[in-house]
C-alpha cells in the first residue's frame, strides 16, 4: 500500500490529523512531516524530501498544502498522488506580508499566545458543538511549538513562490478539499487549484471553517478514502 505523508498547518502537529491516522493506519503508512525547522518552504520542502519513500501519496493542510506544493515542484515523480486542503497556491500578497511583522514582533516580546487568540484562532472555524475544543486543541499545538517556530514559519510563508505552474504541470490523481465557510483560504482559491489540476476533484465540506479535518473528520474522511482508492 502506498505510503501517506501528513503535513500539517501553521503551528500544528500530529493532532491535527488525530481522525485520519486513526481512520487510515490500518490500511496505509503513515508519516507525519513536521515543518517546524526552517524559515523557507523551500528547505522544508527538501527536509521532507530528504527522509521520505521513494513514492507516496502527498496531503497538506494550509501551510502544509504550501509545502507539499514546493515538494511537487523540487521532485514530482516521487508523488503518487496529492491532496491539497485548505490551502492556497499563490505567493503572498504585500498587504498580507505586512501583517506579519507585528504579530512576529508580539511573537518575539513573549506574546504568542495573545496572537494565537485573537488574530489566527478567529479565523479558523466555523461555529458548531464541537468548536471550543478544537480552538483549545489548537492554543496547544501552537503553545508545544512555541515562539520560534511561529518566527520560522511566519518568514517561510512570506516568501513562498506562487505553484500555478506546479499544479498545471502535475498529472497524478488529485483532491482539492475545503471547508464551505474557509475564511482563511476560501472556496475561490480551491476552485482556482481544482482547474489547473488536470486530474483533481474538488470537494466542499459543509459545516467546516479552516479544519474540516476536525470539524468534519467523518465526511473529510470519506473524501480521503476514495481520492486513496482512486
Amino acid at each position: 500500500m502506498t505510503p501517506l505523508v501528513l503535513i500539517p498547518g501553521m503551528m500544528c502537529d500530529a493532532r491535527l490529523f488525530s481522525p485520519q491516522i486513526s481512520a487510515f493506519s490500518a490500511t496505509h503508512p503513515i508519516a507525519l512531516a513536521p515543518i517546524a525547522d526552517h524559515d523557507t518552504v523551500e528547505a522544508l520542502a527538501a527536509d521532507i524530501l530528504a527522509w521520505a519513500p521513494p513514492t507516496f501519496a502527498l496531503a497538506g493542510l494550509s501551510m502544509g498544502g504550501i509545502v507539499a506544493m514546493e515538494i511537487l515542484r523540487q521532485d514530482p515523480d516521487r508523488v503518487a498522488r496529492l491532496a491539497l486542503l485548505d490551502t492556497n497556491p499563490l505567493a503572498e500578497t504585500n498587504e498580507v506580508k505586512s501583517r506579519r511583522e507585528p504579530q512576529i514582533d508580539k511573537v518575539r516580546a513573549g506574546g504568542l499566545r495573545g496572537v494565537m487568540r485573537d488574530e489566527m484562532k478567529p479565523n479558523y472555524l466555523t461555529d458548531g458543538p464541537s468548536r471550543g475544543a478544537i480552538l483549545d486543541l489548537c492554543m496547544a499545538m501552537a503553545e508545544t511549538l512555541g515562539p520560534d517556530v511561529f518566527i520560522r514559519q511566519s518568514r517561510a510563508l512570506q516568501t513562498r513562490p506562487d505553484q500555478q505552474e506546479t499544479l498545471r504541470a502535475y498529472s497524478g490523481p488529485s483532491l482539492v478539499l475545503c471547508g464551505r465557510d474557509d475564511a482563511l483560504c476560501p472556496v475561490q482559491r480551491h476552485e482556482l487549484m481544482a482547474s489547473l489540476l488536470p486530474r483533481s476533484t474538488l470537494t466542499i465540506i459543509d459545516g467546516a471553517g479552516h479544519l474540516p479535518v476536525l470539524e468534519q473528520p467523518e465526511k473529510t474522511n470519506a473524501a480521503l478514502r476514495r481520492w486513496l482508492e482512486s
